[in-house]
């Protein structure tokens, strides 16, 4: 009797998942579907995403080695625009670096300052920092240390360059003394970065060595008598 019984549960059971598989057989099949394509699209997806980086990274170190500096800012332009957004902010930096190395300042100034202003940008801090060194040749130090106030705080990791940059700005304006103090209490600070704390030591020792005296000006090369080549004297026949 047990096993009639059985039979009978396994006939019910087999007609009622043949009637769930009539009534939702077509939505199974539907989500089976969409996850076999869905994995399928990721991994193809994961594929041209190392296609492309691999792309943009060999470009980006074409474009660094490339010799002339307005030749490197069109490859880095072009690769803004088409490498995935790491590569692409990154060669949006270099390419302000090679318009500077090229003369293209101004260029390279709007560039700075767009990245500088956009707060999601990883390479915002750095773009304000290049801009700083950018302008301080031209513009007061009034104006460069407002635009490097947002890093100046002592908690801020780039506040040892923006105390460089100060530094220089005293330098190149000819306050020698407030440039010397800068460099020594700079180059005197354990925490700054080796490179930085070399710098200052430096410009403070070529300040201290007369590095701000007017020594005038290298006088222009005079013009040289041109050579005229002297008569080859005849030799006499040998005997």
């Amino acid at each position: 009797m047990a096993d009639i019984f059985r039979e009978v549960e396994e006939d019910v059971r087999r007609e009622r998942y043949a009637q769930l598989w009539k009534q939702y057989g077509d939505y199974a099949v539907a989500i089976a579907a969409v996850i076999v394509i869905g994995v399928a699209g990721f991994e193809l997806w994961q594929r041209y995403e190392v296609r492309e980086r691999t792309k943009a990274s060999d470009q980006f170190i074409e474009a660094s080695v490339a010799a002339d500096p307005a030749q490197a800012s069109d490859m880095f332009a072009h690769l803004a625009t088409t490498a995935p957004d790491g590569y692409a902010q990154l060669a949006k930096m270099e390419e302000a670096g090679a318009l500077l190395s090229s003369g293209q300042r101004d260029h390279a100034i709007a560039i700075y300052k767009n990245i500088a202003a956009n707060p999601d940008s990883p390479f915002a801090e750095v773009a304000r920092i290049r801009e700083g060194w950018a302008l301080v040749d031209t513009v007061s130090k009034e104006e460069v240390t407002e635009l490097l106030a947002p890093l100046s705080d002592p908690s801020n990791p780039w506040h040892y360059m923006v105390q460089e940059i100060l530094g220089y700005a005293d330098y190149r304006n000819g306050d020698m003394k407030a440039a010397l103090t800068s460099f020594q209490n700079l180059s005197k600070q354990p925490d700054a970065p080796a490179g930085i704390r070399a710098r200052a030591n430096a410009m403070a020792t070529f300040i201290m060595a007369g590095g701000a005296r007017d020594v005038g000006t290298v006088p222009p090369l005079q013009p040289r008598a041109p050579v005229v080549p002297q008569a080859a004297t005849p030799q006499k026949p040998a005997r």
